[in-house]
């Protein structure tokens, strides 16, 4: 079942995080996902937002998102997106198809 990653960040050291954010799509490339947002200026329909980006990513199934978030080569790059920003994220299930 297709699962999804949606983080959101509040840059704390924007340098930073754009040195991860340029080696992001090296490490992403081969992991089976899709990357199908990533918006720093997404449009808030309700509530507060108080965070600087959004992403959001797809992968066919949890084992897929959980080998690539903590593959060696991700986690050595994700030292500067978490020096550079406060995240929240989230690993979301996918419905079923419909029948």
């Amino acid at each position: 079942m297709t699962v999804y990653v949606i983080a959101q960040l509040k840059f704390t050291d924007k340098d930073t995080y754009l040195k991860y954010q340029a080696r992001f799509f090296g490490v992403f490339k081969d992991s089976g996902g899709k990357l199908l947002a990533g918006d720093e200026n997404p449009i808030v329909l309700e509530g507060d937002w108080p965070r600087d980006k959004v992403v959001m990513m797809s992968f066919p199934d949890e084992q897929q998102a959980t080998g690539f978030l903590d593959s060696p080569a991700y986690r050595e790059i994700a030292k500067d997106r978490i020096a550079g920003a406060d995240t929240i994220a989230l690993l979301v299930h996918g419905l079923p198809a419909p029948v």
